[in-house]
């Protein structure tokens, strides 16, 4: 869908500024291709299983149905019209997923009010769409309908700013351009009242003391999402939730009882795919090779499917500021790099985090802007590899390609770029950060 509503948004910023009518695509359009893309994906694993069921019998079994551990060592696999199944096994992995986060009192039917599970079976585009929760969930899907073109979208956001855990820098680009789209944001507002009133959602918020009501065709809850661990077992057992009473799985993807093991979002640690797909492969590895590494979160790469698309990597200067880290920072804006020019798609930066030391150890990584999501591979590895950004700064970068900045950047770190901060303020950054205290590094 982001990559729909991204091709017809720039389609339209073409054609309209030379006069042509805008283009559009018929929600129909939307659902086809989404539902072919989603089908090529599932046939892809569900052919690769039955084709592994059938060659690997001695090594592979699947089955459709409900499981439930009943001991340590012993499943339940509930199935439809067909007798109960149980298996006995040595190691267990709990690997249930998650659904989407509901708010009380708040009436979800997935046809008005809805979760993402209802919003891809709608009929048609809504007129309009309020959205509850401004982190990323929230703000991609606002980020889709607005460059669509054809819902006013609003945005309830409880805090100051959207996506409260990211760097003011990188939520204040979002945010401008959810707003040149006209989405209305609802800052610093307290969601009073949701309901449906003669097929229709009529909201009430509250923002600075003063309250307003809305309506609106439809609503989305973008308010997180919730592990998939009731009725498989596991009170029965006894697994527990961790240290902080978040996730199980708590040590290293092991639960408490030493052969279960919880991974992807039924753990709730950390519900991204390829996290998931990381989490199965390490318990599968200390199940079955004795690993004895335990698995680190320093270096996980996500994206956030806004306008422009956000990467990262590690730490962010607002995680600095927030626990005093002293730091050095370099920002280098989309203005001055090549691909971008080409592309005519300069809006966006780089900022890359290292230590405040001479090895200049890489901590973090923030990328928004046209393909983003390309430039953070090798910074996520020197991060994990705990290397310094020297090995960067002298590698030959394909030309010319958006991942050549990632070069300018430690190459600014270094001193070493034709660049100078100090000369091109406004697009250029070097500095450390040292008890809240910003500090120009940069020499002529």
């Amino acid at each position: 869908m982001w990559e729909l509503a991204q091709r017809v948004k720039n389609v339209n910023e073409a054609i309209v500024s030379v006069g042509r009518n805008k283009f559009e695509i018929s929600w129909e359009e939307v659902r086809k291709t989404l539902d072919e893309a989603v089908f090529e994906r599932k046939f892809q694993y569900s052919c690769h299983i039955k084709l592994l069921a059938t060659e690997r019998k001695d090594l592979f079994t699947h089955m459709r149905g409900h499981g439930k551990m009943i001991t340590p060592n012993r499943v339940l696999i509930s199935r439809e019209n067909e007798p109960d199944i149980f298996v006995d096994t040595d190691y267990i992995i709990l690997a249930t997923g998650s659904r989407p986060s509901k708010i009380p009192n708040i009436p979800v039917d997935e046809k008005i009010i809805m979760t993402s599970d209802g919003i891809e079976e709608m009929k048609d585009y809504p007129k309009s769409l309020v959205i509850v929760g401004a982190g990323v969930i929230g703000c991609e899907y606002a980020t889709i309908f607005s460059n669509f073109g054809k819902t006013k979208v609003y945005l309830i956001d409880r805090a100051e700013h959207i996506l409260p855990f990211e760097d003011d820098d990188i939520t204040k680009m979002v945010s401008d351009n959810l707003e040149k789209h006209g989405v209305t944001i609802h800052h610093s507002a307290q969601l009073k009242r949701m309901e449906i009133v003669d097929g229709e959602v009529e909201y009430e918020i509250e923002s600075n003391g003063e309250r307003e009501v809305i309506r609106v065709e439809k609503a989305l809850l973008a308010v997180g999402r919730v592990p998939n661990i009731q009725n498989i077992g596991m009170e029965e057992l006894g697994i527990k939730m961790g240290r902080q009473g978040k996730h199980i799985g708590d040590d290293d993807t092991q639960t408490n009882i030493s052969n279960i093991y919880a991974v992807g979002d039924c753990s709730g640690r950390i519900m991204l795919v390829n996290m998931g797909e990381i989490e199965a492969r390490h318990a599968i590895e200390k199940i079955f090779d004795n690993k004895t590494e335990r698995l680190s979160y320093d270096n996980i790469c996500t994206i956030m499917f806004l306008d422009p698309e956000v990467a990262a990597v590690g730490i962010n200067e607002k995680y600095c500021l927030d626990k005093n880290i002293p730091v050095k920072i370099v920002k280098l804006d989309y203005s001055v790099m090549t691909r971008a020019i080409a592309m005519r798609k300069t809006e966006g930066f780089f900022k890359i985090i290292v230590t405040n030391d001479d090895e200049m150890k890489i901590l973090g990584m923030r990328a928004i802007g046209e393909h983003a999501s390309t430039a953070i591979q090798a910074v996520a590895l020197l991060i994990k590899t705990g290397r310094g950004i020297a090995e960067l700064s002298e590698l030959i970068h394909p030309h010319p390609s958006i991942v050549e900045g990632v070069q300018e950047c430690v190459r600014m770190l270094l001193n070493k770029s034709i660049f100078k901060s100090s000369v091109f303020k406004d697009k250029l950054a070097c500095y450390s950060l040292v008890n809240g205290i910003k500090i120009p590094l940069q020499r002529l």
